[in-house]
């Protein structure tokens, strides 16, 4: 079936290969939901293999116009096409119960759809899709990485994350400057951190937006402290796991001095 391209909008490059399509639509692990939200859809080259999966509540998101009205042509059996912009809509009002989101997703959104689903990460139980390659790189990497970083952390604090293969720039329609990488994200079993969440991410930002430096230096520009006798204050942020920036947030919780 030949396909007129909709107009491009939001940074979009549209894949064209279909087979790494099918291959994204399978990464989905099918386990714990039944809702499924495709961000993004444009001429739905992921939507058919999503729709063969079956999933008892499937639906897709596209805030281009012309793109909603390629999908309401070529896919009549989708009921469940929604116009709009995920970053701005209200997940609660939709999904009352557990839901995975999947998709191409824009680069220049890409970092805002991931702190939208974190925030919302009782609700969003599985992430999966296309992201660019360094982005996700940067998502599923390790302690000691140079790529791990605050998305990393803040991330894998909440989800188990897998990269899981990487796709060419040549398959997309136009053709972006860099690779991309597709990922899989699963809500693991932790409900709350051991310590404020609100600080811990705060930590997290303020340790690696000065990743050259220690992390004295760089809690110590961030948090006016009682003492500064941290036992891992001599190391920088990519030397810490999640659970090693758990355990300095209570410490820096328990050391700082709160302006009244």
């Amino acid at each position: 079936m030949g396909r007129v391209q909709p107009k491009r909008n939001l940074g979009q490059h549209f894949l064209k290969d279909t087979g790494i399509a099918e291959k994204i639509a399978l990464s989905l692990t099918g386990e714990g939901y039944n809702s499924v939200l495709e961000i993004g859809p444009g001429m739905g080259i992921l939507t058919g293999y999503l729709m063969e999966r079956g999933f008892p509540d499937f639906r897709v998101i596209e805030i281009d116009n012309e793109s909603v009205y390629y999908l309401q042509t070529h896919f009549p059996e989708l009921k469940n096409i929604m116009r709009g912009d995920f970053l701005s809509m209200d997940l609660d009002d939709y999904f009352p119960e557990k839901v995975a989101i999947i998709g191409n997703f824009p680069y220049n959104i890409s970092t805002q759809i991931l702190f939208k689903a974190l925030k919302h990460r009782d609700k969003v139980v599985e992430i999966a899709g296309m992201f660019q390659k360094e982005v996700a790189e940067r998502i599923c990497a390790g302690p000691g990485s140079k790529t791990y970083g605050i998305l990393s952390v803040l991330l894998q604090a909440f989800y188990s994350t897998e990269y899981l293969f990487t796709v060419s720039e040549h398959v997309f329609s136009p053709p972006p400057k860099v690779k991309s990488g597709v990922i899989r994200l699963i809500r693991n079993d932790v409900k709350n951190l051991d310590c404020d969440e609100i600080l811990f991410f705060r930590v997290v930002k303020a340790c690696f937006n000065q990743r050259r430096k220690t992390l004295r230096n760089s809690v110590r520009a961030a948090f006016e402290l009682k003492q500064e006798n941290y036992h891992e204050f001599g190391l920088r942020p990519e030397q810490l796991s999640v659970d090693q920036f758990v355990q300095m947030t209570r410490w820096i919780d328990e050391n700082r001095v709160i302006s009244e």
